[in-house]
């Protein structure tokens, strides 16, 4: 475990209500892609901690960077104050949500829950890792997609990088445009994008329930071991959907 106190060097806003948060950090500062670290902010006048994940890769030196959907709640709020040069404690690394010898992996994810899939689609690109990735992202419009032109540039880049994006309330006004799926993940999509499922690894994150409906759906109807499922929950976001 690493300690920290560092400043904000960059604030990047990455939809209506997504914002990234970078913070400075030597190159001798080390994590794998997937975990997350405890950062403690000045909230009310007192410290609070909250856990984030690492949405930036080990491959990008630097800097660490988490990715949040702004709310309404005292922290969200809190960091919506902050401004470059503001300083931060931070203990990293925590986590197991990480790749293993996995070669074929599925992601399963919605909304804010890409963070962690991101840093790890990042870190294999850069890498060059053997590896084939399909990663199946949910959320409610086109706008509200964080890192999307990220994800395409990945693609283009690593042929064995697969992005599929699907949308559950489309806007009216792209809905002539969009190329994507639609509706939520369900047992018939998965196997119409990831149609070799049975021999993959899935790794989902998301809000709890989503990771829980799709726990329960990959070992219940597409009959997946317990062993082939890796789950990062990301409590808090419930009410604003995925």
């Amino acid at each position: 475990m690493q300690e920290l106190d560092t400043k904000i060097i960059d604030i990047l806003k990455r939809t209506h209500d997504i914002i990234s948060f970078r913070f400075a950090a030597s190159n001798d500062i080390e994590f794998k892609a997937g975990q997350f670290f405890q950062l403690t902010i000045t909230v009310a006048g007192k410290p609070e901690s909250k856990y984030f994940s690492f949405s930036n890769s080990p491959t990008e030196k630097g800097y660490i960077e988490f990715t949040k959907r702004i709310t309404e709640s005292p922290f969200s709020q809190a960091l919506l104050k902050l401004k470059k040069g503001d300083r931060v404690h931070i203990k990293l690394p925590l986590g197991i949500f990480t790749f293993g010898n996995e070669k074929k992996i599925a992601f399963l994810s919605g909304g804010i829950g890409i963070t962690p899939i991101r840093s790890m689609c990042k870190f294999t690109c850069d890498a060059k890792l053997d590896r084939d990735i399909i990663l199946l992202y949910s959320n409610k419009r086109v706008s509200d997609i964080p890192f999307k032109e990220d994800l395409d540039s990945m693609a283009l880049r690593d042929r064995n990088i697969r992005i599929v994006y699907t949308v559950t309330d489309e806007e009216k006004d792209s809905a002539q445009t969009w190329k994507g799926l639609y509706g939520r993940i369900k047992s018939d999509m998965i196997k119409k994008v990831i149609p070799d499922y049975k021999d993959r690894h899935f790794f989902v994150c998301g809000p709890p329930g989503m990771v829980g409906a799709l726990d329960l759906l990959l070992k219940n109807e597409l009959q997946l071991g317990d062993n082939q499922i890796h789950k990062e929950n990301f409590a808090g976001y419930e009410k604003h959907g995925y």
